[in-house]
């Protein structure tokens, strides 16, 4: 690396957050990977690892990371029973998502995750009034997040998200969303379909 006039000054940030981040990347990798042996975790390519990243698998669950994935700051995951978790090539995540999943959650390629969302596949049962909440279980359904999808800040996803679609800040999605949608709201829901006209799912009407 040949340092020219007052580029010295940027050395000691190069060594900490490119050359340090990356060592640091790698040592996370390592340990999730000696820490997880009595279940199924594969980090197929390069994956950068950020501070904070947890992940929890106690039984006999799947994790599966593609090529280029991003856990930026705080990512934490969650995987029980054989839940399974397959997040596809070069998707980011920004900062504190987490994942609970009992089930499966897969994750499409270059989706981008944004900051303090949650991608849960179970809800609390809560109407039997004879029982407290945590004595009356869940409901579980497979979550998938389709190829290209950017879910933006503070987002609860318990739905499906098509391919390509956009969710709005602070949204919580509780039905499935088709491919190619704008949607956003509590609970989300469609605003704008952007794909081509001839795909326009029949739900979205005319």
């Amino acid at each position: 690396m040949r340092i020219r006039g007052r580029g010295w000054r940027k050395v000691p940030w190069t060594v900490r957050y490119r050359y340090g981040a990356e060592a640091a990347s790698q040592l996370r990798r390592l340990t999730v990977l000696a820490t997880h042996q009595h279940c199924r975790v594969e980090f197929r390519g390069h994956a950068k690892i950020g501070p904070g990243f947890r992940l929890e698998i106690p039984d006999h669950g799947t994790l599966i990371v593609g090529d280029g994935v991003e856990f930026r700051h705080g990512f934490y995951c969650q995987i029980l029973g054989d839940g399974r978790v397959e997040i596809g090539d070069r998707t980011t995540f920004t900062s504190h998502a987490l994942i609970q999943c009992s089930t499966s959650v897969t994750i499409g390629p270059d989706c981008n995750i944004g900051q303090s969302t949650v991608i849960v596949d179970g809800n609390h049962r809560f109407r039997d009034p004879d029982k407290l909440l945590s004595e009356q279980g869940y409901d579980f359904r497979p979550i998938t997040i389709g190829a290209g999808a950017s879910i933006t800040s503070k987002c609860t996803v318990m739905a499906d998200v098509g391919e390509r679609c956009f969710v709005g800040a602070h949204s919580v999605v509780t039905r499935d969303i088709p491919a190619y949608c704008l949607a956003f709201g509590t609970p989300a829901r469609v605003v704008e379909y952007f794909g081509h006209p001839e795909q326009r799912p029949a739900s979205l009407g005319g």
